[in-house]
């Protein structure tokens, strides 16, 4: 990861709410024989015993729960939205083109649970991500069946984060003028990503300016 300090937000809450807000991450690892493994899950974030944790399932007997069982250094990855820059946009056009982004590395050390942690896992996911406390969506208005069958398939996780990097690449390096005129493109953009991205940008100098 790109480890400059222009390309940084302005503090650790930032970077917090921007996990949240991106929960659906890249959980990648390597087995006892150093293959690479990945998989794509979403999390919850919690403190727990003044630690940051991580808190998601996965099916097991999967390659990647095999090797998390082994080697439990794991990583993983918050990503938002991205765009591509054109150099045309700039003042002087005749530097390199680039590509704008933001993203968050949370290594750490993941451990599974037992199923009264996965049962209360599926109920603070479905009770977080439906945000509805009448959904019927929710684990206590499913059948005990249901659920003691489906669970026989996954397990929980918990990972005790113990190193947090990032990169919110947003042009920071540039001149207003600049700037202004990557934000202007990208916000009459077809592209939603790229929108996204110029929306980040004009909050990014909103907090600066702050």
């Amino acid at each position: 990861m790109y480890d400059l300090p222009h390309f940084k937000a302005h503090n650790d809450k930032e970077v917090f709410e921007f996990m949240k807000t991106h929960p659906f991450i890249t959980l990648c690892g390597t087995d006892k024989h150093g293959h690479l493994v990945a998989t794509h899950v979403p999390v919850l974030l919690a403190h727990k015993e003044e630690k940051l944790v991580l808190r998601g399932h996965i099916q097991r007997k999967t390659d990647h729960h095999k090797a998390f069982m082994h080697v439990t250094n794991v990583l993983a990855i918050f990503t938002g939205a991205h765009s591509y820059v054109s150099a045309s946009w700039y003042h002087n056009p005749r530097v390199a083109s680039t590509w704008n982004y933001q993203a968050v590395h949370a290594s750490g050390i993941i451990h599974f649970g037992d199923d009264g942690m996965l049962l209360q896992l599926l109920a603070d996911l479905t009770r977080h991500f439906e945000n509805n406390p009448h959904s019927p969506a929710l684990i206590n208005e499913l059948p005990k069946d249901y659920m003691q069958e489906h669970m026989k398939a996954i397990i929980a996780f918990e990972i005790d984060i113990t190193e947090i990097k990032h990169v919110f690449k947003l042009s920071q390096n540039h001149e207003p003028e600049n700037r202004n005129s990557i934000i202007s493109h990208l916000s009459e953009s077809n592209d939603p990503g790229a929108r996204m991205v110029a929306a980040e940008m004009k909050k990014q100098h909103h907090l600066h300016e702050d």
